[in-house]
C-alpha cells in the first residue's frame, strides 16, 4: 500500500508496479528474444524484446527532469540473482563513471546493445519476511539494496479497527512480545488482519483469515516454542 501511494503521490504516477513469481525470467525483466508475427511462410520470427527493467529505464531516460519508480512486489519469490544476470553490476553504488553492460542483441532505441540505468530511475522492492517457504534474497543482491522493516502498527488498528479487532491485535502482539524468539518474532501477523470496523464482520474475519494462518504456524512448527499460548488464543477466536 505504501509503495502504491508513493508511486501515485510522490512520483505522480511516473513508473509502474510489477510482481515477481517463480516463472519470472531474465527475458521478462531485462530483455531477450520473443516471437513476433511476420508475413512470411514461417508465420513468426524471434526479435529482441525489452523487459520490465529496460522499459522502465527507457521511460526514465526520456524524461530526465523527473524521477521514475519501478516497484517490484514479491521481490523474493524468484531467483533474483538469476533474473538480474550481469545487470546486477548496474545496481552497485558507485561515485565514478556510469556503469554499463553489453547486451547480446540490439534492442533498438535508446540502448541498442549497451544497457545502463539512468540516475532518475528508482527501484523499490517489497516482500513479506514471514514467507518461510521462499528463499531469502541472495547476499550479493542484498548488499545492493537498502532494507527497511515495517512492523505492525497499533495506531492504525486503533484508528480503523473495531473494539474486537483492537483487543485481538493487542493480545496477539503481547503473546509474540512475551514468548517469541528473535527468529519467530517476524511472524507476528500484520495489522491488515485487524482493520475491519464492523463487529460482526470482524469476528468472522478473525475466524476465517487469522485463525488459519496461526494454525499453519502451529502445523509447520514455526511457533513451537510458544505453541500453548497460540492454541489458547485460537480457542478464543473460535468462540467469537
Amino acid at each position: 500500500m505504501i509503495a502504491t501511494e508513493l508511486l501515485r503521490e510522490e512520483y505522480a504516477g511516473r513508473g509502474r508496479s510489477i510482481q515477481f513469481h517463480p516463472n519470472t525470467t531474465y527475458e521478462n525483466f531485462i530483455g531477450g528474444l520473443a516471437p513476433a508475427t511476420t508475413g512470411g511462410e514461417m508465420g513468426f520470427r524471434f526479435t529482441p524484446s525489452p523487459g520490465f527493467l529496460m522499459e522502465a529505464a527507457a521511460q526514465a531516460l526520456s524524461d530526465p527532469e523527473h524521477s521514475y519508480l519501478l516497484h517490484i512486489d514479491e521481490i523474493n519469490r524468484t531467483d533474483l540473482a538469476k533474473i538480474l544476470g550481469e545487470a546486477i553490476f548496474l545496481l552497485e553504488a558507485s561515485v565514478g563513471s556510469a556503469r554499463k553492460i553489453d547486451l547480446p542483441y540490439d534492442f533498438g532505441e535508446p540502448f541498442h546493445r549497451t544497457f545502463f540505468l539512468p540516475t532518475n530511475l528508482h527501484i523499490l522492492g517489497t516482500m513479506n519476511s514471514a514467507d518461510r517457504s521462499i528463499a531469502i534474497v541472495d547476499v550479493a543482491v542484498r548488499r545492493r539494496f537498502a532494507f527497511v522493516s515495517l512492523w505492525p502498527r497499533r495506531s492504525i488498528v486503533e484508528q480503523l479497527g473495531c473494539a474486537t479487532m483492537r483487543q485481538a491485535f493487542k493480545e496477539l502482539v503481547s503473546i509474540f512480545v512475551e514468548h517469541a524468539t528473535d527468529d519467530a518474532f517476524p511472524l507476528v501477523p500484520g495489522h491488515s488482519y485487524f482493520l475491519e470496523s464492523d463487529e460482526a464482520r470482524a469476528k468472522q474475519s478473525l475466524r476465517v483469515n487469522l485463525a488459519p494462518l496461526l494454525e499453519e504456524y502451529l502445523a509447520q512448527g514455526y511457533v513451537g516454542g510458544f505453541a500453548e499460548p497460540i492454541r489458547g488464543y485460537l480457542q478464543k477466536l473460535r468462540s467469537l
